[in-house]
Order: structure tokens, then C-alpha cells, then sequence
């Protein structure tokens, strides 16, 4: 299981700028995903071997309005998550009652607290680093995110107690996680699935107190369903804070083979809907798409066409992913999600022989010839599947440079015409042949 880190401080402290130089090198998957618009809140930070997820929070401002409870709140709620908190302060000027106060909240927690002193850019600042000493915290480094100085100690300090091989617990089971908005179901179509109560299902957002790992059978064979309704503490305020209900689902993705992803019949497709799905695309993972509360539908056989035709057009990036229509509530249709969780796990698992992979692209290219591009042609000499979970296919070509996005879609769906790959993403890598 990953780290959790969180950046946390007052306004203009610099944490923005640190958090996108500590994710900036792991270009994620879905930065070239079209139809997806996030606030880059969290990300996966890798650093020698080792991976941590980073948060980063609204910069804490002690006033008495209610959008700085707000921030307080989405702060206490990141520290309770982090295994390793990130205090950042402005080494331009002296420590402010906001800092104070701050640094009453963390000493409050038994958490690792590291102390970094952004902004200072030369050696006369480097010296006032030990002015930082007196919040109390045994860890203080200095930084100047502007100039990307200080990151590798940084990194190191981070990293130094995370594990390389830490394997989780019963790998050799499929775990699927169930996530989504607070309050599209996702503790009732768990009890649906182990058809018994076994968390509190209440129809108030939130009241799920904790995300719990729950062992079934199914067909003689067992799984791991990992519910991440709710929050350890103030559950229904954490819940409702979107942007930080996702911290959970980050932890449960990061832990599951497949993400089942609940949407509210009742309330349609929002955003935040496509946030969800949008951190399993980039964590790689298989997934399924319910659509819960179908007992609310009028006309159900016209509505599931209709659905079918939004999904197609808010969800564009996954056309791969199949869609359950359930409740949850009258269990109708439940049976329906196991099967397409398996097929989902089985696809990502998938190995496609090489001289298979090799006639298919082969014919692709003879179909339609790649764009020239400055005179230059791309050519593809080879391609073999060098991963799994999800499933990666590695191209030899002349010049990765000339790789255009749309012609690699188009070689995503003459694969996926080829081989059923229903459920996973499936992730290209170009290797330049002189490589």
C-alpha cells in the first residue's frame, strides 16, 4: 500500500509550486485524454523504486469566514489521511500566528511532520533555516521551489521509512473496489453483493464511518470487496467535501485489481463523476461502470438506450468499459455485476502472443499508412506485450517523434477489434529501434 504525503501551510507558501515539481516527471496517462478537466489535487510522486501519493491542500488561513472552516476542515481531514505531513512555511519572511497555529494542529497528530522553508534562493537565506527550529519539528529543510532547489533531500527525508517491497495481503485474490460520489449507493450495492448487512446503510451522504475489506465467495472462489463509502470521523462534512471524499478512493483504487464506479440514476453524469474515473484510467486499473438506483427509472428498456448514448458521450475516453444497470435497493440486476467484474480482471491479465500482436498491426498499417509529418514517415518494425495489469505493448519504430495521438488511437482499436480487451486500458510505449 502507498504512502500517503500532504502538503499542507497558509496562502502563497509555494505548496502549488512544489507539488507540481514533485509530480511534474511522472507524466500521468490521462494528461493526453481528451474530454477529462481536474484540478491536479493529487498525484503519484515516484522517486527511486519507491511511490507515494501526494495531496496537496488549500493554503490555511485562520480568518473567521466560512470558507476558510471550509479549508480547515479539507486540512484536518488530509492530515487524518497522511502517514507523512509536508509543512511548508515562506523562508522570505518571519513565522506568522497562522504558521503557530498550524503547527498546533500537526503537533496535535502522531504523524511524521516535515518542515520545508520554500523561497530560500541563496546562501544568506539558507543560514536563517534554523529561525524554523522553533516550531518544534525535528525535520527542517530548506527549498526553493522557484529555482528547484532542495528536492532530492526532500525526497530522500520522504522516502527514507517506504518500504520497496511491501506486497499486500492476499495478492493472489481479485479485490474490486466500489467508488463514486458520496451517496449513489455504494455501501447498499456492497450489502446487495454479500447479500447481508454488513456496514450501516443509511440514505444520509456520508454515514459510513470507515472503508472496510470485506472476503465473499462467489462461485466457489473468493474475492476481496473494498467499500469506500465513508470517512473515519465527521464522516457526512468529509463526504461532502468532493475534492476530498477522493483521498479514500485514491487509497482503495491503489489497492484494487478492478474499480467498479457507481453513478446516481437519479441525478444524471456530473464532473466529478469523470474525476473518479479518470484517477483508476491513470492508476491503470480495470473497471466497470454501474449505474445504481435503476429502480427510479420510468421506462427502463427506453432509458437504458438513452443512458447508453450519454455515457458514450460524457465517458468518450472509455469506450472499452461495460455498464451494469442495477438497484442496489431491490438487489434487481445485481447478479449482473460479478461476471463483468471478472471479465474486466481476466482482459487485464491477458497475454497476447507476439506473432498474433505483430500480424494485426502489420495489417493495420497496410490499411491506412501513418501521416507523414515533415517529410518523415513513421514506421513500426516490431511490437511485442512486455505487461500486465493493465496490458503493455511495446513498439520499435524509426522515430518515436512522429508517433501522432490520433493514428495511436487508431492502433488501439485495431488491437482492441482483435482481442477483447473489455474493461482494462491497455498502455502503448514507443522505443525508438536504435534504443
Amino acid at each position: 500500500m502507498k504512502k500517503t504525503v500532504c502538503l499542507i501551510g497558509k496562502p502563497n507558501v509555494g505548496k502549488s509550486t512544489i507539488f507540481n515539481r514533485l509530480i511534474g516527471e511522472t507524466k500521468s496517462i490521462i494528461d493526453d485524454v481528451p474530454g477529462i478537466t481536474r484540478d491536479r489535487v493529487y498525484g503519484t510522486v515516484n522517486y527511486n523504486d519507491k511511490s507515494f501519493l501526494l495531496i496537496d491542500t488549500g493554503g490555511i488561513d485562520m480568518g473567521n469566514d466560512d470558507f476558510n472552516e471550509d479549508i480547515k476542515v479539507q486540512a484536518m481531514l488530509a492530515i487524518d489521511e497522511a502517514d507523512i505531513i509536508v509543512f511548508v512555511v515562506d523562508g522570505k519572511e518571519d513565522l506568522t500566528s497562522n504558521d503557530y497555529q498550524i503547527r498546533n494542529m500537526l503537533m496535535k497528530t502522531s504523524k511524521k511532520v516535515i518542515v520545508v522553508v520554500n523561497k530560500l534562493d541563496n546562501t544568506q537565506r539558507k543560514e536563517q533555516i534554523y529561525n524554523y527550529y522553533e516550531l518544534g519539528f525535528e525535520n527542517v529543510l530548506p527549498l526553493s521551489a522557484a529555482h528547484n532547489d532542495g528536492f532530492r533531500e526532500l525526497l530522500e527525508e520522504i522516502t527514507k521509512d517506504i518500504n520497496v517491497d511491501s506486497k499486500e495481503e492476499n495478492a493472489d485474490i481479485l479485490k474490486f473496489c466500489i467508488i463514486g460520489r458520496p451517496n449513489v449507493g455504494k455501501s447498499s450495492l456492497t450489502n446487495a453483493l454479500l447479500n447481508e448487512n454488513r456496514a450501516i446503510v443509511s440514505d444520509i451522504a456520508g454515514t459510513t464511518r470507515d472503508a472496510t475489506d470485506t472476503t465473499f465467495r462467489y462461485e466457489n472462489k473468493d474475492y476481496i470487496v473494498i467499500d469506500t463509502a465513508g470517512m473515519r470521523k465527521r464522516g457526512k462534512i468529509y463526504e461532502n467535501i468532493e475534492k476530498y471524499s477522493l483521498i479514500r478512493s485514491l487509497k482503495a483504487i491503489e489497492r484494487s485489481d478492478v474499480c467498479v464506479v457507481v453513478i446516481n440514476a437519479e441525478e444524471g453524469i456530473i464532473e466529478h463523476d469523470k474525476h473518479i474515473v479518470s484517477y483508476a484510467i491513470e492508476a491503470g486499473k480495470a473497471m466497470v461502470l454501474v449505474v445504481n438506483k435503476w429502480d427510479t427509472a420510468d421506462n427502463p428498456n427506453e432509458d437504458i438506450k438513452l443512458w447508453k448514448q450519454k455515457i458514450a458521450a460524457e465517458f468518450q475516453f472509455i469506450p472499452y468499459v461495460n455498464i451494469v444497470f442495477l438497484s442496489a435497493k431491490t438487489k434487481k440486476r445485481v447478479h449482473m455485476l460479478m461476471p463483468e467484474i471478472k471479465k474486466a480482471y481476466e482482459n487485464t491479465k491477458k497475454e497476447i502472443k507476439t506473432s498474433l500482436l505483430n500480424n494485426v498491426i502489420i495489417d493495420a498499417v497496410a490499411l491506412h499508412n501513418p501521416p507523414s509529418y515533415k517529410g518523415k514517415r513513421l514506421k513500426i518494425y516490431f511490437v511485442s506485450q512486455t505487461g500486465t495489469m493493465p496490458p503493455k505493448f511495446t513498439f520499435q519504430v524509426n522515430s518515436k517523434k512522429l508517433i501522432h495521438f490520433s493514428y495511436e488511437r487508431y492502433l488501439e482499436n485495431k488491437i482492441r477489434e482483435n482481442f477483447d480487451f473489455t474493461g482494462t486500458p491497455i498502455i502503448f510505449q514507443f522505443k525508438n529501434k536504435k534504443e
